[in-house]
């Protein structure tokens, strides 16, 4: 990833899981942005969160 491709974690004030309204949690090693509420993860592509239900990744229980 190049520098202006990195997440700006100052979004995560903003951003809220779209399933639940929850909050989000920055996941940096898997470019992941994590709602435990929702036991959801939404990608990060090209530093662009991706918060779309059908992108997000369902977690491990």
């Amino acid at each position: 990833m190049t520098e202006s491709q990195t997440f700006d974690r100052h979004m995560l004030e903003a951003l809220v899981c779209p399933l639940t309204q929850g909050r989000l949690e920055y996941d940096a090693e898997a470019q992941e942005l994590v709602s435990k509420s929702a036991n959801l993860a939404y990608p990060i592509r090209e530093g662009i969160p991706v918060m779309l239900f059908d992108e997000a990744r369902k977690l491990q229980d």
